[in-house]
This record gives C-alpha cells, structure tokens and sequence, in this order.
C-alpha cells in the first residue's frame, strides 16, 4: 500500500476533540465502553479487565476470564471502544457484524454513540503484549447504527506477540471491507524498526483522500480509499488459543498510554 518511506501527516493545529491519558481515579464514562461487543454475547464474557496506575491503561487477560462467546472459544478479549450500537435480541443487527456465520444480539444493549468520527484522525500510544497467544489491535469500526452496509474497518494495527522483538516488530493494518461493498479489503503486514512492547505511537488519517496509516511519524500504509460514514474506536487485547498452564503465566497483558482524536463530522453524544 505504500512503496517507500514518507513523514506522516502533521496533527492538526488546533485541540483534540478527544485527548485522554488515562490518569483519572477512573475510566471516563464519556467517551469508553468497557466491553467488547457486549451486544454479541453477554456481560460476564464481555466485560474488560483493566487496572489504571498512573502509566495509561493496563489491558488484561487474567486466568479466570471466560471466552468471549463460547462459539469462539478458545478466545479471551479486553476492549474499550467509544460508543454501541445494537438491534433488539434474537436480532442480527449491531455494530461489527465481522463473522460469517451468523451473529444474534443476546444482550439487548442500549444505543451510545459516546464518539463516532466519519473521518479525521487518531494517534493512540501503546505497549504491545509479549505474552504467549496474545494480540493487541486498534481498530476503526463503522457503527452500524444508521446501515447495515456501513460495517467497513479501518485497522490501524494488529500486533501478535510472536512478531514482537528487540529490534523490530511486525504488525498487520489496512482496511477490511466486512459487509461494506463500496470497499475492498486491503491489508498488510508491515515491520516496523522498534520493540513494539515499550512505548511507540500509531496514526491513522482518513476522509475522501483516504486512509493513511503511521508508525512513529513514518507512513507504513495508504489506500485511496475510507470509510465514509461514522466509525467507533476500539482498543483490544486479545488471547487466542487454549490458556497457558503454569505459575506465572497470568495476567496477560497490553498498555494504552494516551489516547488522541481529531474529527472531521462525528456523531457525539450519549
């Protein structure tokens, strides 16, 4: 998606619309959903493990979480995302309809569109996870909530553990077109010169130039394609596979230091 290195768009020059660090007493209600796609399963399955210390946000995957749903077992999430959307239960409708065989709302969960940016930009400071099985990702994902079709993603990064090293790190970014047939999935894998479990920041930008996707100010991707519709942030550790046995091995875990975010048309609200 992109042939040779080139500096990343400058921040606008104005305020963020969205700035947080995580340095609160607790997570902001305003603009963070503690569960991952609470409308696909239910709370206890859903719900994020996390602790706030000062340094951001620790994601964690801790020995006694239960999967995500059990049709996807073996698979353990802690997510924050800015916003949901869903239909009524026993429905298929809802935000990140992403699998193939069939998803039905079982937790009715009301409509919150807490920050819903149709194009703009976000810079987010993470430390990946290196712990066995574990992927930290951030993705835009279209909301749903006025169209079925608007279901397209921006994934500004996927990390697997297994691609995280001393000197460089691989991740995966691009779009992924789901139910939206105005776009066409376009991912890559990309490596990028840092250990990507200390502190490094992404960037992605995107609008009806389309989609730039950054690594520490450096462009790792471009489509001329975007989303053209509201999307919601989300910010996932991931453990994939059967739980590791052993003393020691829990919690798993991923830090978020600072969360930034420009809009360009967003839908905001509760």
């Amino acid at each position: 998606m992109v042939d040779e290195a080139e500096t990343f768009p400058a921040a606008p020059g104005r305020a963020p619309d969205v700035a947080d660090d995580f340095r609160g007493p607790r997570l902001r209600e305003d603009l963070w959903v503690d569960h991952y796609l609470p409308h696909w399963t239910t709370p206890e399955r859903s719900r994020a493990r996390y602790d706030l210390d000062g340094a951001g946000i620790r994601l964690r995957i801790d020995e006694d979480q239960p999967d995500w749903r059990p049709e996807d077992a073996p698979l353990r999430v802690s997510n924050l995302q800015t916003g949901v959307f869903s239909g009524p239960p026993g429905s298929g409708r809802g935000t990140h309809r992403h699998r193939p065989d069939g998803l039905v709302v079982r937790t009715g969960t009301p409509e919150r569109l807490l920050w819903a940016p149709s194009s703009g930009r976000v810079d987010v400071t993470v430390s990946a996870s290196a712990d066995d099985g574990c992927m930290l990702a951030a993705w835009l994902v279209g909301t749903e909530h006025l169209s079925p079709e608007h279901s397209g993603e921006i994934c500004v990064f996927e990390i697997d553990a297994s691609a995280v090293g001393r000197v460089e790190s691989r991740a995966r970014c691009g779009l992924k077109a789901h139910g939206d047939p105005a776009l066409v999935t376009e991912m890559v894998e990309v490596t990028v010169p840092l250990d990507a479990s200390l502190p490094h920041t992404w960037s992605v930008q995107w609008g009806p130039a389309g989609t730039v996707i950054g690594c520490e100010g450096v462009v790792v991707a471009r489509s001329a394609a975007a989303p053209e519709y509201p999307l919601f942030l989300m910010l996932d550790l991931f453990e994939i596979g059967p739980r590791s046995e052993g003393p020691g091995c829990y919690p798993k875990s991923a830090r978020i230091h600072a969360v930034h975010g420009w809009a360009g048309g967003s839908v905001r609200g509760r």
